[in-house]
């Protein structure tokens, strides 16, 4: 399950009343609807959110408003907050992806674009989305998918992008083709007219011709600079002495004007605005609990606030939620430092205590990280039953960690055990997961054993399990999950039934396939009672496999079919393994049209969602039944479509299964019924023969893969292979054309 979407970073800012009306960029970006991408880049304080929020109110399009911060660099979090940016134009957009994000190891990012694609398409109104802030992303993958998804946006899409520098996508590209309308600083700068009409009428100040020009020129036309120079002056009664002290240095302008901005205010309210700069967004409950104060009520004083034009900004139409400006801010923070009678570390902790009762652990841990309390942060990681390194939060966590000094982790097992086990979700160096595991255990041999550490050793056992995993390393992923499982708490749930799952697919590989099933076995048992769906569907769909390969076919049925139950609607991606399966057991049962039903099921599932294997392998099987029924030009059909996808996939590997289910067709197509005297097209291997033979002496899948000490996977491949060189789907029928033929 991913982090709890914050419906604030979808709000479409409001407008403020008395903006200056910029009708020459009103029409600029009207006219860069017909293209894809409109950028607007320019330093901060240039007005760029606030120009595309008053565009929005005039433009007749739906819009989808996506605000952006540091945690949006995580890919699987920007793709779940842009598929809910998308739902407020389009609801029924992106449900089945959304449950790819929440798979254990979500499809390549270009894959997941696809999906989304292939839903705007069949939006049938013209829309826009609004990524606010895209310099805070840092991430190259992010980039790519936006560059794929720019490259191959459906007509009714357009993209508006407000950045501080220009993003890493095809620019140069798309400016050559008309694709892209820019607006940059020398655009956004305020005109002498728009400098004018925002002193006189927006701000109420009486400033003459001279004194404007003076300030435009001082500003050379910044946004930000203009409105802290008009709220500096507002009471004075000497303007002049003010214009005359100004500079042009954007930076030092900005400090001096918030000096003279907060110099201006009560004590009460300069250290309400200087403690709650702490937050990236505030309300007056949250605001009541990191102050302690009950002289007034948060909610009054924010009300106060944004009616003096403190930079503060709406973050919903209720008016609970706001924000900082994101300079104002800043240097609310940078004044903060410099104020040693407040105590940022105590503010940090309470709003951490705050966000953890209203059910945000994401802003909780930031905030206990920021206060260094170590302890805090730890058991925020680690959750209430689910870490928060599986919501969706890898990044702040991992920069988090980086910023640990060596001797701090190097004298906390647990911090290092909680490290590594985030650098192996995220599918960091190896090499430097192993130096921290090695760390935790020397510290843990240097303390005296307890519940804690045992269950320590057990994690790091669990993880040097799960490292194996991809170097096919079998003894050492099941040498080190039963040590895991023996080390680690009972209450340790999610990570014990991440060691089955490894030790599971262990057994399996070596064709242990009692212990496999055990395996799986414990794993429903223990989901069912933990709750763990997600665990519980992939045990059920292995299990499945195991019955269906050890000829089980009505318990692998029920295997599958409760795999669907628990799924529901819409599906998960292993629902598409679960019609496969289904697929495979009608066919066995000779009721080809209801497996054909199941395939075509799974093979409409898995595109849509963009399952990368399943939809091959329910191609191949639906010609399998077209052969069986005769219908050889459907047995083509799904055969191209098979090679369509392997190519679009990658899948290169699948081509020898394609060429098999081709071999057979050609002994069929063109010479009909191909007679007991024709040869193989192919001769069968040594090791065919072999696995024939024992077909022919009445073993079973299971028994000839223990013969052989091969896979069971393995066994069933040859199978393939036999029938289609012998021009049969059947065991027996397999034999009785071996003998025809005289192999046998």
């Amino acid at each position: 399950m991913l982090a709890q979407i914050l419906a604030t970073k979808l709000y479409k800012p409001i407008a403020r009343p008395g903006v200056v009306l910029r009708q020459r960029l009103m029409n600029r970006l009207n006219a860069g609807l017909h293209g894809k991408l409109t950028l607007v880049s320019a330093p901060a304080g240039f007005g760029k959110t606030t120009l595309i929020a008053e565009w929005i109110t005039t433009s007749e399009r739906p819009t989808a408003w996506l605000s952006l911060d540091e945690g949006d660099s995580n890919p699987v979090r920007f793709l779940t907050y842009l598929v809910a940016a998308l739902q407020t134009v389009a609801p029924q957009i992106g449900t089945g992806i959304i449950n790819l994000l929440e798979s254990p190891q979500p499809p390549p990012m270009e894959s997941l674009i696809t999906s989304i694609l292939n839903e705007i398409v069949a939006i049938p109104h013209e829309f826009v989305l609004v990524l606010d802030d895209y310099h805070i992303l840092d991430n190259q993958a992010i980039d790519a998918a936006l560059t794929f998804l720019t490259e191959n946006m459906p007509p009714q899409m357009h993209l508006i992008i407000t950045t501080r520098e220009d993003p890493l996508l095809p620019l140069a590209r798309l400016r050559a083709r008309g694709q892209l309308t820019e607006l940059r600083a020398a655009d956004l700068r305020f005109t002498p007219g728009e400098s004018t009409e925002f002193f006189t009428q927006s701000m109420g100040l009486s400033l003459s011709s001279s004194d404007i020009a003076a300030l435009e020129q001082r500003t050379e036309g910044w946004i930000a600079g203009l409105q802290l120079a008009a709220i500096s002056m507002q009471g004075q009664s000497n303007t002049a002495d003010f214009i005359e002290s100004f500079t042009s240095n954007h930076q030092f302008v900005l400090d001096y004007l918030v000096e003279e901005v907060l110099d201006r205010q009560p004590p009460v309210i300069q250290d309400f605005l200087l403690q709650t700069s702490i937050l990236d967004r505030v309300c007056g409950p949250l605001c009541d609990a990191i102050l302690a104060d009950e002289s007034y009520t948060s909610a009054d004083m924010l009300e106060n606030i944004r009616k003096a034009n403190l930079f503060l900004e709406p973050l919903d139409n209720e008016r609970c939620w706001y924000r900082y400006h994101h300079l104002f801010g800043s240097l609310l923070r940078k004044r903060l430092h410099q104020s040693p009678h407040l105590n940022r570390d105590t503010l940090h902790r309470r709003a951490s205590t705050w966000f953890e009762a209203n059910g945000s652990q994401a802003e909780a841990f930031q905030h206990a990280a920021a206060a260094n309390d170590l302890a805090r942060a730890e058991l925020l990681i680690e959750g209430n039953g689910t870490p928060l390194y599986v919501l969706g939060t890898v990044v702040p966590v991992l920069r988090w960690f980086e910023t640990l000094p060596r001797h701090v982790l190097d004298a906390n097992p647990s911090l290092c055990v909680i490290y590594a086990t985030v650098l192996t979700v995220s599918g960091q160096q190896i090499d430097s997961i192993e130096d921290l595991l090695q760390a935790a255990t020397n510290a843990l041999e240097a303390q005296p054993t307890n519940a804690k550490h045992q269950d320590l050793h057990g994690r790091i056992a669990a993880i040097r399990a799960m490292l194996a995993g991809p170097r096919q390393d079998i003894e050492t992923m099941l040498t080190q999950s039963n040590r895991a499982l023996e080390l680690l708490h009972p209450d340790n749930t999610s990570m014990r039934g991440l060691v089955l799952w490894t030790k599971g697919l262990a057994h399996q590989h070596r064709g242990e396939l009692d212990a496999a099933r055990a395996v799986y076995t414990e794993i429903v048992s223990t989901s069912q009672a933990s709750g763990n769906t997600m665990m519980l569907v992939a045990a059920l769909t292995c299990l499945g496999q195991l019955q269906e390969g050890n000829n089980q076919l009505n318990l692998a049925q029920q295997s599958y079919q409760r795999v669907l139950e628990q799924v529901g609607d819409p599906p998960w991606t292993t629902a598409c393994e679960a019609y496969l399966g289904l697929g495979r057991v009608s066919y066995a049962w000779g009721e080809l049209d209801q497996a054909e039903k199941h395939l075509q099921q799974g093979l409409a599932l898995g595109l849509q969602i963009e399952n990368v294997v399943t939809p091959i392998e329910c191609c191949l099987l639906l010609a399998e039944i077209q052969i069986a029924r005769g219908n050889l030009d459907g047995a083509k059909t799904s055969l191209v479509e098979c090679e369509r996808l392997i190519e679009q996939r990658g899948f290169t590997h699948k081509l020898d299964d394609m060429r098999i289910v081709q071999a057979r067709l050609q002994t069929w197509q063109g010479k009909g019924h191909t007679s007991s005297a024709q040869p193989l097209i192919e001769p069968l291997s040594d090791r065919e023969l072999e696995v024939l033979r024992l077909v022919a002496n009445g073993f079973s899948n299971r028994e000839i893969s223990k013969r052989l000490f091969l896979a069971l996977d393995t066994i069933k491949g040859h199978n393939r292979r036999i029938y289609a060189k012998l021009g049969v789907s059947r065991r027996t029928e397999a034999v009785a054309r071996a003998r025809q033929l005289g192999i046998l």
